[in-house]
């Protein structure tokens, strides 16, 4: 069993490039199924399948929009205040070199014009990968989405039809509450937003609107883009205002934020439906980045709430979701 679940795990590490879209475009599918249904009532299958999986399309875009917007802002800024940056980077310089540290030295030989042209290669093929994942996995929606009822039929009539019944009983079950965490998803990234952008601007921070778009985002991505999200504004804050105590402030209060919304509102409006370990999702979060980049560390969460959801329907693996859910989740 051990040796199965490493080659299964490798071979997915291997063959990231195809599962990755495809694990991506069955949690779309879960997502917008809903929709496509009710398209289907007054519209032919296929034109009910184009413009689902192109509202699914849009939301993504929309949210690699924002997030492009927010950081072309904080890089016009940057770009707007060289002259401080210049001004703080010599005062650090010379605070080093006062103690036998010459940073213009060690700044000149690791980052020179190589080194830039290797960053905007880096940034180009990670675009052209975004677009290619982006494309597959639109495709995979699709062809789903048409191969869903016919799939439905085929496992109705499998066997005596009871297996196919559980099959389809449990696939609308995992639907139903990846629906509920992506709702849930959103609605306490909209707080985490507004409550960046209030506090960001309750300070006196630049680009408050930025940084509360730029949160709202990132929140998706459990505990990564939390982190992220809270560390990049701290920075900021140090540069801003030229001094630590500020980034102190600003960081307490963002995590405050972070707390309040991801550990006393999301679990009480979550409820059982999605009620997960925190310890699991941490390790989820973290095992599928590991595995497959950003978008694993996006599916992590949804890959657990399906695992969960298939082992509390076994009895003999109903253990594994007992440990896998938190104290508030029912299994009977």
């Amino acid at each position: 069993m051990i040796v199965a679940v490493i080659l299964t795990l490798a071979a997915l590490s291997l063959a990231r490039g195809v599962m990755t879209p495809v694990a991506f475009a069955v949690f779309v599918i879960a997502l917008v199924w809903p929709l496509q249904r009710r398209l289907q009532r007054r519209l032919p299958q296929l034109l009910a399948v184009l413009i689902t999986a192109a509202a699914a399309l849009l939301a993504i875009a929309i949210g690699c929009w924002l997030i492009v917007w927010g950081f072309g802002r904080i890089a016009q800024w940057v770009i707007d205040n060289s002259s401080r940056l210049q001004r703080l980077y010599q005062h650090a310089a010379d605070l080093l070199e006062a103690r036998g540290l010459y940073a213009a030295e060690l700044v000149a030989q690791q980052y020179n014009v190589a080194w830039i042209l290797g960053v905007v290669r880096g940034l180009g093929a990670s675009l052209q990968g975004i677009i290619t994942f982006a494309v597959v996995t639109f495709i995979f929606v699709i062809l789903g989405l048409l191969e869903l009822e016919p799939l439905a039929r085929r496992l109705a009539q499998f066997g005596d039809g009871r297996l196919g019944a559980a099959a389809i009983d449990a696939a609308t079950e995992i639907a139903g509450r990846l629906q509920t965490y992506m709702l849930v998803r959103f609605a306490m990234s909209v707080l985490t937003g507004l409550g960046f952008w209030a506090f960001a601007a309750g300070y006196g921070l630049d680009l408050s609107r930025e940084w509360g778009v730029i949160a709202f985002v990132l929140n998706f991505i459990p505990f990564i883009g939390s982190f992220i999200a809270t560390l990049l504004p701290t920075v900021f804050a140090a540069v801003q205002y030229e001094a630590f105590s500020s980034a102190i402030w600003v960081f307490l209060g963002l995590n405050l934020i972070q707390f309040v919304v991801g550990s006393y509102i999301e679990p009480r409006v979550a409820g059982a439906a999605v009620s997960i370990s925190p310890f699991m999702v941490l390790l989820a979060v973290f095992f599928w980045a590991l595995l497959w980049g950003i978008a694993g560390a996006f599916i992590g969460v949804p890959i657990l709430i399906a695992v969960t959801c298939v082992c509390a329907r076994n009895p003999a693996t109903r253990v594994i979701a007992v440990a896998l859910s938190s104290d508030r989740h029912n299994t009977d």
